[in-house]
């Protein structure tokens, strides 16, 4: 079983996309949902209308909540690999202090959660396009084009250390982003 997460910033396709590989090819992947998404939604609110506190306690529960479903969904399906809507780390993003802060208060490190991963897709935002529908799509997402862009270079960032770490770049074809996320899943890994 290998853990494959996609990441990228707000826009980027990853809910979409990784449910149609899921649909298209059941017998090699499960879906782990976003966790953030959940989490926002339970809470009916958003990260930008939170305060201080709220963020972090949001960020907290994101976390377990993605590590609870990496762990339930795996035990689940043995012969399947995981094929992640963002990863732990992409809460780094998030956090107010900045990652080291998050890596603290969660009492992990960024080499920790890099190695929970065995192959990570970052995929770059349509809103490098001209194209981003902001909270239309997900009711739960706040920033603006501008921000979706720099989101993403963040995650990038935050995931660069990954020894297994592909870049998918923005498409006007959502068919096309697909085709190709679907190319990198069936190449070889280091």
């Amino acid at each position: 079983m290998k853990r494959i997460v996609l990441t990228g910033g707000p826009g980027a396709g990853k809910s979409v996309i990784a449910a149609e590989i899921v649909r298209r090819h059941a017998d090699r992947f499960v879906l782990v949902p976003e966790a953030a998404t959940q989490v926002y939604t339970m809470l009916k609110t958003r990260w930008d209308r939170l305060d201080l506190e709220q963020r972090h306690d949001a960020q907290r529960r994101i976390y377990r909540l993605q590590c609870e479903q990496e762990a339930r969904i795996a035990s689940a399906h043995p012969d399947h690999h995981l094929l992640l809507d963002r990863g732990t780390i992409d809460g780094a993003a998030y956090w107010p202090e900045g990652p080291e802060a998050y890596w603290q208060d969660l009492g992990s490190s960024i080499e920790k959660e890099l190695s929970r991963y065995d192959e990570v897709i970052w995929m770059e935002s349509a809103a490098a396009l001209g194209i981003y529908d902001g909270d239309q799509s997900n009711n739960v997402r706040f920033e603006d084009p501008i921000a979706a862009i720099e989101s993403g270079k963040t995650l990038l960032r935050l995931w660069g250390g990954h020894c297994n770490l592909r870049h998918v770049g923005a498409f006007s074809s959502l068919v096309d982003k697909i085709a190709a996320v679907e190319e990198l899943l069936s190449a070889e890994t280091c």
